[in-house]
Protein backbone atom coordinates (compact mmCIF):
# COMPACT_ATOMS: atom_id res chain seq x y z
CA UNK A 1 0.00 0.00 0.00
CA UNK A 2 1.83 3.38 -1.11
CA UNK A 3 1.56 6.13 1.46
CA UNK A 4 -0.61 9.03 0.50
CA UNK A 5 0.20 12.68 2.35
CA UNK A 6 -2.11 14.49 4.68
CA UNK A 7 -2.60 16.98 2.07
CA UNK A 8 -3.40 14.80 -0.91
CA UNK A 9 -6.01 13.06 1.13
CA UNK A 10 -9.77 13.26 0.69
CA UNK A 11 -11.99 13.15 3.60
CA UNK A 12 -14.79 14.46 5.19
CA UNK A 13 -15.23 15.55 9.24
CA UNK A 14 -17.50 13.05 9.83
CA UNK A 15 -14.83 10.85 8.37
CA UNK A 16 -12.07 11.44 10.61
CA UNK A 17 -11.32 9.89 13.28
CA UNK A 18 -11.07 11.72 16.44
CA UNK A 19 -7.60 11.70 18.29
CA UNK A 20 -7.64 10.00 22.09
CA UNK A 21 -7.79 12.39 24.64
CA UNK A 22 -5.32 10.30 26.45
CA UNK A 23 -2.37 10.04 24.35
CA UNK A 24 -2.16 14.36 22.09
CA UNK A 25 1.03 14.47 20.04
CA UNK A 26 3.17 17.15 21.28
CA UNK A 27 4.12 19.18 18.29
CA UNK A 28 7.66 20.85 18.47
CA UNK A 29 8.13 24.37 17.59
CA UNK A 30 4.87 24.01 14.91
CA UNK A 31 4.81 27.44 14.84
CA UNK A 32 8.09 28.96 15.13
CA UNK A 33 10.97 28.74 13.49
CA UNK A 34 12.97 25.04 13.39
CA UNK A 35 16.20 26.81 13.93
CA UNK A 36 17.41 27.36 17.63
CA UNK A 37 20.80 29.01 18.48
CA UNK A 38 23.96 27.47 17.21
CA UNK A 39 24.51 23.88 19.16
CA UNK A 40 21.08 23.03 20.67
CA UNK A 41 19.14 20.26 19.47
CA UNK A 42 17.49 21.37 16.24
CA UNK A 43 13.80 20.38 15.69
CA UNK A 44 12.32 20.68 12.00
CA UNK A 45 8.86 22.77 11.57
CA UNK A 46 6.41 19.61 11.64
CA UNK A 47 8.41 17.63 14.48
CA UNK A 48 6.07 15.60 16.74
CA UNK A 49 7.61 14.62 19.94
CA UNK A 50 5.22 11.55 21.63
CA UNK A 51 5.44 9.99 25.40
CA UNK A 52 3.45 7.28 26.63
CA UNK A 53 3.60 3.71 28.83
CA UNK A 54 4.28 0.63 26.97
CA UNK A 55 1.11 -1.54 27.48
CA UNK A 56 1.56 -3.65 30.76
CA UNK A 57 1.42 -7.41 30.12
CA UNK A 58 0.45 -9.19 33.70
CA UNK A 59 -1.92 -12.11 34.80
CA UNK A 60 -4.54 -9.60 36.28
CA UNK A 61 -5.06 -7.13 33.24
CA UNK A 62 -7.82 -8.95 31.30
CA UNK A 63 -10.38 -7.36 30.49
CA UNK A 64 -9.09 -3.54 30.85
CA UNK A 65 -5.59 -3.24 29.00
CA UNK A 66 -5.84 0.58 30.12
CA UNK A 67 -5.64 -0.46 33.86
CA UNK A 68 -2.65 0.21 36.11
CA UNK A 69 -1.69 -3.58 36.79
CA UNK A 70 0.73 -2.17 40.24
CA UNK A 71 0.78 0.83 41.98
CA UNK A 72 3.43 3.80 40.06
CA UNK A 73 5.38 6.31 41.27
CA UNK A 74 7.95 9.11 40.49
CA UNK A 75 11.17 8.07 42.27
CA UNK A 76 14.74 10.29 42.67
CA UNK A 77 17.33 8.74 41.50
CA UNK A 78 21.22 9.88 41.30
CA UNK A 79 22.66 10.78 38.16
CA UNK A 80 25.82 13.40 38.72
CA UNK A 81 25.84 14.48 35.06
CA UNK A 82 22.12 15.69 35.20
CA UNK A 83 22.05 16.92 39.02
CA UNK A 84 25.55 18.77 37.95
CA UNK A 85 23.68 20.72 35.14
CA UNK A 86 20.11 21.01 37.26
CA UNK A 87 22.05 22.84 40.71
CA UNK A 88 21.85 19.06 42.33
CA UNK A 89 18.70 18.48 41.58
CA UNK A 90 17.70 14.56 41.16
CA UNK A 91 15.99 13.65 37.98
CA UNK A 92 12.59 11.41 38.86
CA UNK A 93 11.69 7.86 36.82
CA UNK A 94 8.38 6.09 36.96
CA UNK A 95 8.83 3.10 38.57
CA UNK A 96 6.58 -0.05 38.81
CA UNK A 97 6.56 -1.65 42.59
CA UNK A 98 6.00 -4.78 40.85
CA UNK A 99 9.01 -4.96 38.82
CA UNK A 100 11.06 -5.52 42.24
CA UNK A 101 9.00 -8.61 43.28
CA UNK A 102 9.95 -10.33 39.84
CA UNK A 103 7.16 -10.89 38.56
CA UNK A 104 7.43 -12.23 34.53
CA UNK A 105 4.93 -11.05 31.93
CA UNK A 106 2.65 -12.95 30.10
CA UNK A 107 1.57 -11.75 26.95
CA UNK A 108 -1.70 -13.96 26.10
CA UNK A 109 -4.33 -11.97 28.10
CA UNK A 110 -3.32 -8.72 26.19
CA UNK A 111 -4.44 -10.25 22.93
CA UNK A 112 -1.88 -8.25 20.92
CA UNK A 113 1.77 -8.13 21.33
CA UNK A 114 3.26 -4.85 23.26
CA UNK A 115 5.37 -4.23 19.54
CA UNK A 116 2.23 -4.47 18.11
CA UNK A 117 0.12 -1.92 20.04
CA UNK A 118 3.40 0.45 19.99
CA UNK A 119 3.67 0.38 16.07
CA UNK A 120 -0.59 1.23 16.59
CA UNK A 121 -0.04 4.39 18.61
CA UNK A 122 2.64 6.20 16.53
CA UNK A 123 1.71 4.77 12.99
CA UNK A 124 0.18 7.80 11.49
CA UNK A 125 2.77 10.51 13.27
CA UNK A 126 5.88 8.24 12.18
CA UNK A 127 4.33 8.06 8.47
CA UNK A 128 3.47 12.23 8.22
CA UNK A 129 6.98 12.45 9.32
CA UNK A 130 8.42 9.99 6.77
CA UNK A 131 6.79 12.16 3.89
CA UNK A 132 8.31 15.67 5.80
CA UNK A 133 11.70 13.94 5.53
CA UNK A 134 11.27 12.92 1.83
CA UNK A 135 9.82 16.46 1.33
CA UNK A 136 13.49 17.63 2.22
CA UNK A 137 15.16 15.20 0.72
CA UNK A 138 14.05 15.62 -2.40
CA UNK A 139 13.51 19.85 -2.29
CA UNK A 140 16.23 21.43 -5.10
CA UNK A 141 15.97 24.47 -2.36
CA UNK A 142 18.83 22.81 -0.34
CA UNK A 143 22.38 22.87 -0.91
CA UNK A 144 22.59 20.06 1.37
CA UNK A 145 22.76 16.27 0.91
CA UNK A 146 19.99 14.85 3.17
CA UNK A 147 20.48 11.70 4.89
CA UNK A 148 17.60 10.51 6.91
CA UNK A 149 18.06 7.88 9.56
CA UNK A 150 15.42 6.20 11.81
CA UNK A 151 16.80 4.46 15.35
CA UNK A 152 16.03 3.02 18.69
CA UNK A 153 17.85 4.28 21.68
CA UNK A 154 18.22 2.83 24.98
CA UNK A 155 18.21 4.45 28.25
CA UNK A 156 15.82 6.09 31.20
CA UNK A 157 13.09 8.86 30.70
CA UNK A 158 13.92 11.19 33.48
CA UNK A 159 11.27 13.44 34.42
CA UNK A 160 12.04 16.43 36.21
CA UNK A 161 10.58 19.33 38.99
CA UNK A 162 8.24 16.43 40.33
CA UNK A 163 5.31 17.82 41.86
CA UNK A 164 2.28 15.20 40.74
CA UNK A 165 0.85 12.52 43.28
CA UNK A 166 0.13 9.24 41.01
CA UNK A 167 -0.90 7.73 43.91
CA UNK A 168 -4.44 7.21 43.45
CA UNK A 169 -4.88 7.13 39.98
CA UNK A 170 -5.87 3.28 38.45
CA UNK A 171 -5.14 3.92 34.61
CA UNK A 172 -2.32 4.23 32.42
CA UNK A 173 -4.31 7.16 30.84
CA UNK A 174 -4.46 8.80 33.66
CA UNK A 175 -0.69 8.97 34.68
CA UNK A 176 0.36 9.71 30.59
CA UNK A 177 -2.36 12.91 31.33
CA UNK A 178 -0.87 13.99 34.70
CA UNK A 179 2.84 13.24 33.67
CA UNK A 180 1.75 15.39 30.50
CA UNK A 181 3.34 18.81 30.97
CA UNK A 182 6.20 17.45 33.70
CA UNK A 183 9.47 18.89 31.80
CA UNK A 184 11.38 15.08 30.47
CA UNK A 185 14.90 14.49 29.38
CA UNK A 186 16.36 10.87 27.80
CA UNK A 187 19.11 9.59 29.16
CA UNK A 188 21.15 7.13 27.07
CA UNK A 189 24.56 6.32 29.58
CA UNK A 190 23.74 2.60 30.32
CA UNK A 191 25.51 0.40 32.40
CA UNK A 192 28.50 -2.20 32.13
CA UNK A 193 25.82 -4.76 32.69
CA UNK A 194 23.72 -3.80 29.64
CA UNK A 195 26.64 -3.72 27.50
CA UNK A 196 27.59 -7.20 28.63
CA UNK A 197 23.69 -8.37 28.21
CA UNK A 198 24.14 -7.41 24.78
CA UNK A 199 27.35 -9.02 23.54
CA UNK A 200 25.96 -12.17 25.35
CA UNK A 201 22.47 -11.95 24.28
CA UNK A 202 20.97 -9.59 22.20
CA UNK A 203 23.64 -9.89 19.25
CA UNK A 204 23.26 -13.20 18.75
CA UNK A 205 19.60 -13.38 18.91
CA UNK A 206 19.69 -10.58 16.18
CA UNK A 207 22.04 -12.67 13.90
CA UNK A 208 24.37 -10.07 13.34
CA UNK A 209 27.62 -9.59 11.73
CA UNK A 210 30.80 -8.09 13.45
CA UNK A 211 31.09 -4.67 10.55
CA UNK A 212 33.99 -2.77 11.73
CA UNK A 213 35.66 -0.82 14.84
CA UNK A 214 35.75 3.08 14.20
CA UNK A 215 37.28 5.93 16.39
CA UNK A 216 36.21 9.65 14.86
CA UNK A 217 36.63 13.42 16.66
CA UNK A 218 33.19 15.29 15.84
CA UNK A 219 34.50 18.89 16.38
CA UNK A 220 31.29 21.36 17.05
CA UNK A 221 32.04 24.26 15.56
CA UNK A 222 30.10 28.23 15.24
CA UNK A 223 29.72 29.48 12.33
CA UNK A 224 29.44 33.69 12.42
CA UNK A 225 27.60 33.70 8.71
CA UNK A 226 25.52 30.40 10.22
CA UNK A 227 24.33 31.68 13.66
CA UNK A 228 21.44 29.19 14.26
CA UNK A 229 23.23 26.35 12.97
CA UNK A 230 26.26 24.28 14.18
CA UNK A 231 28.87 22.78 12.07
CA UNK A 232 30.38 19.12 13.04
CA UNK A 233 33.62 18.28 11.32
CA UNK A 234 34.02 14.73 11.69
CA UNK A 235 37.81 13.59 11.67
CA UNK A 236 39.60 10.42 11.88
CA UNK A 237 43.39 10.50 12.87
CA UNK A 238 46.33 10.60 10.57
CA UNK A 239 48.76 8.24 10.34
CA UNK A 240 51.18 8.77 12.68
CA UNK A 241 48.71 9.72 15.32
CA UNK A 242 49.30 13.40 15.98
CA UNK A 243 47.13 15.27 13.71
CA UNK A 244 43.17 14.77 12.73
CA UNK A 245 42.37 14.21 9.15
CA UNK A 246 38.65 15.71 8.26
CA UNK A 247 36.56 13.46 6.83
CA UNK A 248 33.39 14.68 6.60
CA UNK A 249 31.53 18.58 7.37
CA UNK A 250 27.75 18.23 8.48
CA UNK A 251 24.81 20.42 10.33
CA UNK A 252 22.94 19.75 13.63
CA UNK A 253 20.59 16.50 13.01
CA UNK A 254 17.16 17.46 12.50
CA UNK A 255 14.63 15.62 14.31
CA UNK A 256 11.72 15.03 13.00
CA UNK A 257 9.80 12.66 14.97
CA UNK A 258 10.73 11.52 18.88
CA UNK A 259 8.67 9.01 20.94
CA UNK A 260 9.71 8.41 24.35
CA UNK A 261 8.26 4.93 25.57
CA UNK A 262 8.12 4.13 29.10
CA UNK A 263 8.69 0.39 29.53
CA UNK A 264 7.28 -0.53 33.56
CA UNK A 265 8.38 -4.14 32.83
CA UNK A 266 11.90 -3.56 32.24
CA UNK A 267 14.57 -2.05 33.14
CA UNK A 268 15.10 0.08 30.38
CA UNK A 269 13.24 2.55 28.54
CA UNK A 270 12.86 3.01 24.40
CA UNK A 271 13.18 6.22 22.51
CA UNK A 272 12.29 5.99 18.53
CA UNK A 273 13.43 8.74 17.15
CA UNK A 274 13.34 10.16 12.94
CA UNK A 275 16.38 12.72 12.57
CA UNK A 276 17.74 13.53 9.40
CA UNK A 277 21.90 14.89 9.16
CA UNK A 278 22.66 17.58 6.32
CA UNK A 279 26.14 16.96 4.85
CA UNK A 280 27.58 20.70 3.35
CA UNK A 281 28.70 19.63 -0.12
CA UNK A 282 28.72 23.45 -1.27
CA UNK A 283 31.67 25.10 0.68
CA UNK A 284 33.51 27.36 -0.71
CA UNK A 285 37.62 27.48 -0.77
CA UNK A 286 37.68 30.22 1.85
CA UNK A 287 35.43 28.23 4.51
CA UNK A 288 37.29 24.84 3.60
CA UNK A 289 40.43 26.52 4.71
CA UNK A 290 39.17 27.82 7.44
CA UNK A 291 37.85 24.63 9.09
CA UNK A 292 41.18 22.82 7.68
CA UNK A 293 42.78 25.19 9.67
CA UNK A 294 41.20 24.85 13.03
CA UNK A 295 41.58 21.04 12.73
CA UNK A 296 45.35 20.93 11.88
CA UNK A 297 45.45 22.95 15.05
CA UNK A 298 43.92 20.49 17.31
CA UNK A 299 46.16 18.81 19.77
CA UNK A 300 45.28 15.11 20.31
CA UNK A 301 45.37 14.54 24.32
CA UNK A 302 43.69 12.19 26.15
CA UNK A 303 43.85 13.26 29.57
CA UNK A 304 41.77 16.39 28.53
CA UNK A 305 37.58 15.86 28.16
CA UNK A 306 36.59 15.59 24.46
CA UNK A 307 40.13 14.27 23.96
CA UNK A 308 41.33 17.42 22.29
CA UNK A 309 42.48 21.32 22.61
CA UNK A 310 43.95 24.09 21.31
CA UNK A 311 46.68 26.17 21.71
CA UNK A 312 46.12 29.36 23.23
CA UNK A 313 44.28 31.71 21.02
CA UNK A 314 43.73 29.01 18.28
CA UNK A 315 40.25 27.63 19.19
CA UNK A 316 38.82 30.18 16.85
CA UNK A 317 39.64 31.78 13.67
CA UNK A 318 39.31 35.66 13.23
CA UNK A 319 35.35 36.67 13.78
CA UNK A 320 33.84 33.59 12.00
CA UNK A 321 34.65 30.56 13.41
CA UNK A 322 34.92 29.45 17.44
CA UNK A 323 35.18 26.02 18.68
CA UNK A 324 32.16 24.97 20.90
CA UNK A 325 32.31 21.50 21.84
CA UNK A 326 34.24 18.44 20.87
CA UNK A 327 33.02 14.69 21.19
CA UNK A 328 35.65 11.32 20.58
CA UNK A 329 33.56 8.30 19.82
CA UNK A 330 35.07 4.80 19.65
CA UNK A 331 32.11 2.76 18.32
CA UNK A 332 31.82 -0.94 17.68
CA UNK A 333 29.11 -1.83 15.35
CA UNK A 334 27.01 -4.50 14.08
CA UNK A 335 24.76 -5.50 10.85
CA UNK A 336 22.56 -7.39 9.41
CA UNK A 337 20.62 -6.89 6.34
CA UNK A 338 17.60 -5.05 8.08
CA UNK A 339 19.78 -3.32 11.21
CA UNK A 340 23.06 -1.85 12.39
CA UNK A 341 24.26 -1.70 15.20
CA UNK A 342 26.19 0.24 17.09
CA UNK A 343 27.85 0.24 20.60
CA UNK A 344 29.63 3.30 21.58
CA UNK A 345 32.10 5.20 24.23
CA UNK A 346 31.85 8.79 23.70
CA UNK A 347 33.42 11.03 25.51
CA UNK A 348 31.86 14.90 24.89
CA UNK A 349 32.89 18.62 26.46
CA UNK A 350 30.87 21.51 25.80
CA UNK A 351 32.91 24.67 25.57
CA UNK A 352 30.33 27.09 26.30
CA UNK A 353 29.49 25.39 29.58
CA UNK A 354 32.70 23.43 30.73
CA UNK A 355 30.88 20.88 31.39
CA UNK A 356 31.58 17.23 30.30
CA UNK A 357 30.74 13.61 30.51
CA UNK A 358 31.87 10.21 29.41
CA UNK A 359 29.35 7.62 28.35
CA UNK A 360 28.46 4.15 27.04
CA UNK A 361 25.80 4.20 24.27
CA UNK A 362 23.70 1.48 22.00
CA UNK A 363 21.73 2.96 18.67
CA UNK A 364 20.08 0.46 16.42
CA UNK A 365 19.88 1.59 12.95
CA UNK A 366 16.77 0.51 11.11
CA UNK A 367 18.35 -0.08 7.93
CA UNK A 368 15.70 -1.39 6.07
CA UNK A 369 13.23 1.38 6.80
CA UNK A 370 15.45 4.60 6.40
CA UNK A 371 16.09 2.32 2.36
CA UNK A 372 12.21 2.60 2.28
CA UNK A 373 12.72 6.35 2.87
CA UNK A 374 15.08 6.60 -0.25
CA UNK A 375 12.45 4.87 -2.64
CA UNK A 376 10.50 7.19 -5.18
CA UNK A 377 7.57 5.54 -3.67
CA UNK A 378 6.80 4.74 0.54
CA UNK A 379 5.62 1.44 0.73
CA UNK A 380 3.07 1.45 4.01
CA UNK A 381 2.89 -2.26 4.51
CA UNK A 382 6.76 -3.17 4.12
CA UNK A 383 7.63 -0.76 6.39
CA UNK A 384 5.10 -1.52 9.09
CA UNK A 385 6.51 -5.21 9.03
CA UNK A 386 9.72 -3.81 9.29
CA UNK A 387 8.91 -2.39 12.04
CA UNK A 388 7.22 -5.19 13.96
CA UNK A 389 10.10 -7.52 13.66
CA UNK A 390 12.72 -4.62 15.13
CA UNK A 391 10.25 -3.70 17.93
CA UNK A 392 9.97 -7.35 18.57
CA UNK A 393 13.63 -8.21 18.83
CA UNK A 394 14.11 -4.87 20.56
CA UNK A 395 11.28 -5.70 23.14
CA UNK A 396 12.66 -9.10 23.92
CA UNK A 397 16.43 -8.57 23.46
CA UNK A 398 17.21 -4.62 24.66
CA UNK A 399 15.51 -3.86 27.37
CA UNK A 400 17.49 -6.06 29.76
CA UNK A 401 15.04 -7.73 32.77
CA UNK A 402 18.25 -8.82 33.54
CA UNK A 403 20.41 -6.53 34.41
CA UNK A 404 20.19 -2.84 36.49
CA UNK A 405 20.06 1.04 34.78
CA UNK A 406 22.78 2.40 36.69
Amino acid sequence: MAYIPPHKRHSTDSDAPKPSPSEPPLPLHSQRNSRRRGGEIVYAQQSVSRWFIAPSIHEDVVSDDDRIPCPVRLEPISCESVERRRGGEKPMVLVCDRLKTGETENCGNLGKSPWKLIVEKIESDLLDSFQNVRDEMFSNELKEEVKPSFIARFGKIFFHRNSVSLDTLEKISDVERSLHQVKRSFYTNISDSFMEAIHGEAIPEFRVDFSEDKEYYHVKVFDKCRPTATISCKCSVMEGGAELELCKIELNEVRHLVVDISCLNKNLDLRLMLRSKRILTALDDEEKHGLLTLMKSAIIDPHVKGGLRWPLGKESLGDRYSIVGVWHTKSQSFKSSSTRLELRLANRFDYRTSSGEATKEVILRMRGVNKQLREEILEVDVITEMLLENLKLIWNNFLCQGCSFN
